[in-house]
């Protein structure tokens, strides 16, 4: 791996335009992966999905250049018809389509944004450091609403195989200023690890609505990881639905740093074809008076594996914290596995927090008397299956992406 690794990394400095500050953070990076390789489970943060041997298995040699100069087509028949919204279109990593159509045009910045020269503890990070393309920095600015959500559009198609494909975008959230997020997964290439790192930062008493889907089947490895700043007042909504991909690993990392901020971080894993998923996610309470709520649900089928990993970390002064952390799992055969990991690391003594998961399989008895209204077993599982989901769902607050991901992961009743 580290031949390859070096000659892609030559190939890409030819043929790149990147600035002499991002050639030697990309240097530093790939010293930094080097020494660290891919995460394995001897690190508590992968003892359950060890991503080294998932590659090793589904994809074998991997291959780290991925040309930026190719111009690649967008395909519209992707665009969501029955909602108006503003896009992101990125194909193969590079991002090929920004829209603000709807927004008015001074009120968002958009630029050029140069990552940070540092050594950064996980080698993923550094990874995408190296390989990913020139990123965007979007500012929403002052006291400003996005009228539409903005859909990332984040597509693979057959130009790229056996590829790691790497992705960066960050985000500015102003004071008193509001983004819905939509980020959809359309997978046609094969076998390729993706890579994903956005980055929020919201300022005083804003307001970021995040929703992320993966629904459609594919063969490819994914590990998607959100950083999240919050100051004053600030609220953050995460949803993930996640479901199409061979492996998925979804990490949220959310650092309340101002009086009153909030965090809701809400997930779904409906897995089935042998799939493996997880859920990371680390909510560090550093100010008084912050709130953080979790709450994650899975049905397994066939040989796949469920895993959330959820901790919450109460710093010594940040009295009046309230944290809620909950999981739950329906395992629907005796192959199908769920693991969970809840942590409280509390310093501060005048706070509210509590964990707990559970995990069983679907109550016979609730299927028989379904079955006894008239309706088939197939249904009655069915039925029983949509509302233990939709619990999560219905605590999307936003009433028409709620409709519109209902439509989208097949949940409505």
């Amino acid at each position: 791996m580290e031949q390859n690794i070096k000659t892609d990394f030559e190939k890409l400095l030819q043929k790149s335009t990147f600035s002499n500050y991002e050639k030697e953070s990309k240097k530093e990076s790939l010293n930094n992966f080097l020494k660290k390789g891919f995460p394995n489970r001897k690190l508590e943060d992968w003892k359950f999905s060890d991503i080294s041997q998932v590659i090793q298995k589904n994809i074998g040699e991997l291959s780290f250049y991925n040309d930026y100069n190719i111009n690649n087509e967008v395909d519209k028949t992707i665009f969501i018809k029955n909602i108006e919204h503003n896009k992101i279109v990125v194909v193969n990593g590079k991002i090929e389509k920004l829209s603000f159509e709807y927004e008015e045009s001074d009120k968002i910045e958009v630029k050029i944004f140069e990552k940070e020269k540092k050594i950064n503890e996980n080698s993923l990070h550094n990874l995408n450091n190296i390989f990913s393309n020139t990123p965007y920095k979007i500012l929403i600015k002052n006291n400003y609403s996005f009228k539409k959500p903005l859909i990332i559009y984040q597509v693979t198609n057959n130009k790229v195989n056996n590829t790691n494909v790497n992705l960066r975008l960050n985000f500015v959230l102003e004071e008193n200023s509001t983004l819905k997020i939509i980020n959809i997964f359309d997978d046609s290439s094969d076998n390729n690890f993706n890579n994903i790192m956005i980055n929020f930062k919201l300022e005083r008493n804003a307001i970021l609505k995040n929703y992320k889907i993966d629904k459609k089947m594919n063969s490819n490895l994914k590990y998607d990881f959100n950083n999240i700043i919050q100051k004053e007042n600030s609220i953050s909504e995460t949803f993930i639905f996640s479901s199409g991909s061979e492996f998925m690993k979804n990490e949220i990392n959310c650092d309340l740093r101002g009086e009153y901020s909030s965090a809701f971080i809400n997930g779904i894993h409906f897995l089935s074809n042998n799939k493996h998923h997880e859920i990371r996610t680390t909510t560090n309470h550093l100010f008084e008076n912050t709130k953080s709520y979790q709450l994650i649900k899975s049905v397994i089928d066939d040989n796949s594996k469920s895993v959330y990993q959820g901790k919450i970390f109460v710093d010594p002064k940040a009295q009046k914290t309230d944290g809620y952390q909950l999981s739950k799992a329906v395992l629907l055969n005796e192959q199908s596995e769920f693991n969970a990991k809840p942590e409280l690391e509390i310093y501060a003594d005048d706070v509210k927090c509590s964990h707990g998961s559970a995990s069983g399989s679907l109550n016979e008895d609730s299927i028989f008397y379904l079955m006894t209204r008239g309706l088939d077993y197939k249904t009655a599982r069915e039925l029983l299956i949509n509302g233990f989901l939709l619990d999560v769902v219905e605590k999307i607050t936003d009433e028409q992406i709620k409709k519109l991901i209902k439509n989208i992961i097949g949940l409505n009743q």
